[in-house]
């Protein structure tokens, strides 16, 4: 149990920003004064005229339990005898001004289901965990040389009770498995499960940086889902959003009368697009509070990864803004040079004190480094989305075939910057809605057209240097543009064409994770060869995946064309096998291939030594390996 006086080192380090259990301290904690048991309560709000707390134990009354100021700190706190792990409260907080304010707990760790907002004290170290075997390889693992294959998913929408309903953490843990195990993914990556008021927001407008959402369950459900994973083998990924936060008052907006999270000028600290607001990450006890908030996660819930939303935003004092909009730096730059400082001190802390974790930035622009050490220059990222390669394809693909060789540069240009960072290869959420329409529905052509070209799109995905991450629906080809409101249209899979889509997927996880060709040095410039990149007139491109002395070429037909008497040059002689073809009757295609294995031929050819003709499917994907 937790003391319930506050010692002068936690108020120390948090006032420097570096208490990375700060989750301990502030908050609401059982614990004993003089074998007395209740709650402390501690909360940061340095410009408060008076902080009492409030809550369903003393009718809500703001005379009823004052708390005392900490000196300098800013450090509110109080022990209440006599409550405990259930009870609701939330803090009344008098400004400067005198205006009354009654205020959610920035640390709170649980939170009542939405519209209502109080906090609900939890105790914690009941779960009983049994995931010791798959943390201590996690420690071990050698991320850069393995597969990561993720399958991104709201919660809310992946799948519904029969009742129409959604499912709990525990009922997702014990349908969500199953369906992830199957089809071969390596991670769960899901949408913010940080506590947030609107639905409609998918979580990234967050309001409970240390409290998973009570939609679905209690944190201790939350933990038997991770739990059931790792006994699963199966790593999950939580997003986080520590860019902005909402302006909803009964959070941390104007928290104390004062921008005390945020910044007091617009130009600084309100973002135009999203009407929310940017944190301050010049003062040191808002980096302590995200920097905490990511290590809550990582410890309390064993969660293996975060993935660190719209970090662009971070980065950039004039992202999205006119001249006149925005301040400079004390350089005259647009760089954020808190934003940067907290980035590479997360990332440090993150790695350090929990290795084999992974923290992905999704970054849109060329900034550089991000996924390098800070002692270089770096972000010190693991993961950088390849918002660039996403864009190319989807844009080359959405072109009508006999116009695509006009466009082969968005093919090729990706390869010039591939290896500048550890990057992975986003097929997301973002893709897939506000009129966007679903990732099948990109493709161009008949039926038939478009979902041979979603096949040929996910082959060249896992195929593609980088890890790999593609969002729920697009694994059976969904027709309809995703919506948070309703589950995935899974009736589609009494299809034959869509149940194919579906066997493709199964069958590329096993081969990626199989092949270490294709995962073994997908971030070194030694892992890719072309063999020709140059075949715009067909729209063909082919190239070997090698890792560890083996090789893999990869040949992608972009056409409805298909090729016969395609010659391509190759790595070695002897005889080469088809291992893969998009194109294949059982995946929903039309069965043209390279049934056979081939002897290469000892003819020279796109400057190499040997050679092969090969029948190449239309708008297909096809992988050879030397026969055994």
């Amino acid at each position: 149990m937790d003391s319930p006086t506050l010692s002068d080192y936690d108020l120390h380090l948090f006032a420097e920003g570096r208490h990375w259990h700060i989750y301990n301290v502030l908050g609401a904690h059982v614990c004993k004064s003089q074998a007395t048991e209740g709650v402390r309560f501690a909360v940061w709000a340095p410009h408060a005229r008076v902080v009492s707390v409030v809550g369903d134990f003393n009718g809500w009354d703001p005379d009823a339990h004052p708390m005392s100021p900490h000196d300098s700190t800013g450090v509110w706190s109080c022990f209440i005898p006599g409550i405990g792990s259930g009870n609701l409260y939330k803090f009344s907080i008098t400004t400067e001004a005198g205006e009354q304010l009654l205020k959610t707990d920035p640390y709170g760790q649980a939170f009542e289901l939405r519209p209502a907002t109080a906090a609900i004290v939890t105790e914690r170290g009941h779960f009983c965990w049994g995931d010791g075997d798959w943390l201590a390889r996690r420690g071990r693992w050698n991320w850069q040389q393995s597969p990561i294959s993720i399958y991104e998913v709201h919660a809310a929408s992946w799948r519904h009770h029969g009742s129409g309903r959604w499912l709990t953490y525990r009922e997702l843990a014990d349908q969500l498995i199953p369906y992830v195990t199957e089809l071969g993914f390596t991670h769960i990556e899901l949408l913010p499960l940080t506590e947030h008021p609107l639905d409609e927001s998918w979580g990234y407008q967050t309001t409970g940086y240390y409290a998973p959402t009570s939609r679905f369950g209690t944190p201790d459900d939350l933990r038997y889902l991770v739990d059931q994973c790792h006994r699963n083998n199966i790593g999950v990924i939580l997003d986080w959003v520590p860019g902005h936060f909402p302006t909803d008052e009964h959070a941390l907006a104007r928290f104390d009368g004062s921008a005390l999270y945020e910044h007091e000028d617009p130009r600084q600290g309100r973002h135009q697009d999203w009407g929310t607001l940017i944190y301050n990450y010049g003062r040191h006890e808002v980096r302590n509070f995200l920097i905490g908030s990511a290590l809550f996660w990582l410890e309390a819930f064993h969660i293996d990864g975060l993935r660190v939303d719209a970090v662009a935003s971070m980065l950039y004092l004039n992202y999205s803004r006119k001249e006149g909009e925005w301040l400079p730096n004390i350089h005259g730059g647009n760089e954020n040079l808190e934003a940067i400082d907290f980035l590479r001190e997360l990332n440090r802390v993150c790695q350090s004190r929990f290795p084999g974790t992974l923290v992905c930035a999704e970054e849109s622009t060329s900034w550089p480094q991000v996924t390098r050490p800070p002692e270089i220059g770096g972000l010190g990222f693991n993961l950088k989305w390849n918002m660039g390669w996403m864009h190319d394809t989807l844009d080359y693909l959405q072109q009508d075939p006999v116009y695509r060789q006009y466009h082969h540069d968005k093919l090729t240009f990706g390869l010039v910057y591939a290896f500048t960072e550890n990057f992975l290869l986003p097929l997301s959420h973002d893709e897939v809605v506000h009129g966007k329409g679903s990732l099948i529905n990109k493709m161009t052509g008949d039926e038939w057209q478009q979902r041979a070209s979603l096949r040929t799109l996910l082959t060249y995905m896992y195929a593609y240097p980088g890890a790999k991450l593609l969002f729920m629906g697009g694994e059976f080809g969904q027709r309809r543009e995703w919506s948070e409101a309703r589950e995935l249209d899974w009736s589609l899979l009494a299809y034959p064409e869509h149940e194919g889509i579906k066997r493709l997927v199964q069958d590329l996880n096993g081969l990626y994770r199989r092949e270490v060709s294709l995962h073994g040095d997908c971030f070194r410039p030694q892992g890719f060869e072309w063999i020709d990149c140059h075949d715009s007139p067909q729209s063909v491109i082919s190239f070997l995946r090698i890792a560890n002395g083996e090789a893999t070429v990869i040949v992608v037909n972009f056409t409805p064309m298909p090729r016969h008497n395609y010659r391509i040059g190759l790595p070695e002689g002897g005889t080469w096998r088809e291992i893969f073809n998009s194109d294949s009757e059982y995946y929903g295609g039309s069965n043209l291939g390279n049934p056979l294995p081939m002897p290469a031929d000892e003819q020279p050819w796109m400057n190499r030594d040997w050679s092969l003709e090969l029948t190449l499917p239309p708008l297909g994907a096809i992988m050879l390996r030397p026969a055994p």
